[in-house]
C-alpha cells in the first residue's frame, strides 16, 4: 500500500452555476498548499480548466480516472463525466444540480474506500438536487445515510460552535421532532465531537429552550419544562456539564455563548442567524457523528455573485483547513483511547 505523505482532500464541485468553482480555485490559487494537503475535485478536467481560464487563474490539473491514483503534489481531477457541460452563472438548473450530485456520489464512495482523507463540499442548489434517484433536502442527509454514525450538523468557528437538534425541518413540526432521545442522541454527538474533533478535555454545553423566554413555567408551552429540562438534567446527575434550556433571544446578545464550549439549538433559525452573524466568512458546516470527516463553507450557491469573479472564498478555505484539523485531532484521539492491551 502507497505510503501518503499529505492529507488527501476530497472536493465535490457543487453547483457549477454558482460561485463553488470560483472559490474552489481561489483557496488553491497559493500552490504552496500542496506542500500541506493533496486536493482531489471531483468534476471533469475539462471543466475545471474552462473554470481556471474564466476566472484568469494559472492552475494546472492533473486528471485521473479513479481516486485511488491520486499523485501528491499536484491538484487532482477525477473525471467523474465524460462529456462538456454547458454552463450559465446565475441561474437554476436541475441538469447542472444532477452533475453536483454525480460528483457528491463518487466523492463520498471515495471517502468510503479511504482514497480521499477528507472531504469538503461545494454549495448545491436544494431545488436543482432533487431527483428521482436523490431525494435529501442537502448534503447533510445524503451523507448520513452513505456513512456510519448519528450525523449532526455542527457550525463551528474559532469562537463559536453551534449544533442544532433539528436542521432542514419546517418551524411547524420542529417541536413535535424534539423528544428526550433526540435531545440525548444530539447532545451526546456534541460531547463526544468537542473531545474527539476539537481537544475538549471537558465539554461544556448550552441547550436552548424550544418556546420563547424557555415557555415561561409553561405559558408559551410545556415543551422546555416536560421534554428538554428531564434531558439535561440525566446529563447533569452523570456528571456532564450540560446546561439549560436558557432563552434564545437573549442568549448570544449577552455574551453567555462565550462561557461554554458549544451551544445547541433546538432548530435551523434559531442557531444559524446568530452563528452567521457572529462568524460569517469564517464559519464551516462540519457534519459530526460520523465515522468520516466532511466540512463545508458557510453559505450556499450565491447566484446573484456567480460568474463575476468576486465571490469570497474565505469561509471554503477554513473548511479545508477545519477538515484537516478534525482528520489529524481524531487520529491523536484514536492513539490516546486506544487499548495498549
Amino acid at each position: 500500500m502507497k505510503t501518503k505523505s499529505n492529507i488527501r482532500v476530497g472536493i465535490s464541485i457543487g453547483d457549477m452555476n454558482g460561485i463553488g468553482p470560483e472559490i474552489i480555485l481561489k483557496s488553491l490559487q497559493d500552490t504552496r498548499v500542496l506542500e500541506l494537503f493533496t486536493p482531489v475535485i471531483f468534476a471533469n478536467s475539462k471543466m475545471m480548466s474552462f473554470f481556471g481560464n474564466y476566472f484568469k487563474t494559472k492552475l494546472q490539473f492533473h486528471g485521473i480516472s479513479n481516486a485511488a491514483d491520486v499523485v501528491d503534489g499536484k491538484i487532482n481531477v477525477v473525471n467523474v463525466w465524460k462529456e462538456n457541460v454547458k454552463v450559465n452563472f446565475g441561474e437554476e438548473d436541475k441538469a447542472i444540480g444532477a452533475y453536483a450530485i454525480k460528483s457528491l456520489k463518487a466523492a463520498t464512495q471515495a471517502l468510503i474506500k479511504k482514497d480521499i482523507d477528507t472531504l469538503v463540499t461545494a454549495p448545491i442548489h436544494k431545488n436543482s438536487i432533487q431527483s428521482k434517484d436523490f431525494n435529501f433536502p442537502g448534503h447533510t442527509d445524503y451523507l448520513a445515510q452513505e456513512l456510519k454514525g448519528d450525523s449532526l450538523m455542527f457550525m463551528v468557528s474559532e469562537t463559536i460552535k453551534v449544533g442544532l437538534l433539528t436542521d432542514h425541518v419546517p418551524v411547524k413540526d420542529v417541536s413535535g421532532k424534539v423528544t428526550g432521545v433526540l435531545i440525548e442522541q444530539k447532545v451526546k454527538a456534541i460531547y463526544h465531537s468537542l473531545k474527539q474533533d476539537f481537544g475538549v478535555r471537558e465539554p461544556k454545553i448550552a441547550v436552548l429552550g424550544i418556546n420563547p423566554h424557555s415557555g415561561d413555567g409553561g405559558v408559551i408551552g410545556k415543551e422546555d419544562d416536560e421534554v428538554m429540562k428531564p434531558a439535561i438534567k440525566k446529563f447533569v446527575d452523570n456528571g456532564k456539564f450540560v446546561f439549560g434550556p436558557y432563552a434564545a433571544d437573549s442568549f448570544f446578545g449577552s455574551k453567555n455563548n462565550a462561557n461554554f464550549d458549544a451551544i445547541i439549538a433546538t432548530y435551523h433559525d434559531q442557531g444559524l442567524i446568530p452563528f452567521k452573524t457572529l462568524s460569517f466568512g469564517n464559519g464551516v458546516n462540519f457534519t459530526a457523528g460520523l465515522n468520516r470527516v466532511r466540512t463545508s463553507p458557510d453559505h450556499g450557491t450565491a447566484f446573484d455573485l456567480a460568474g463575476k469573479g468576486i465571490a469570497d472564498a474565505g469561509s471554503f478555505k477554513q473548511a479545508i483547513f477545519m477538515s484537516i484539523s478534525i482528520f489529524k485531532n481524531r487520529e491523536e484521539y484514536m492513539k490516546l483511547t486506544e487499548n495498549p492491551l
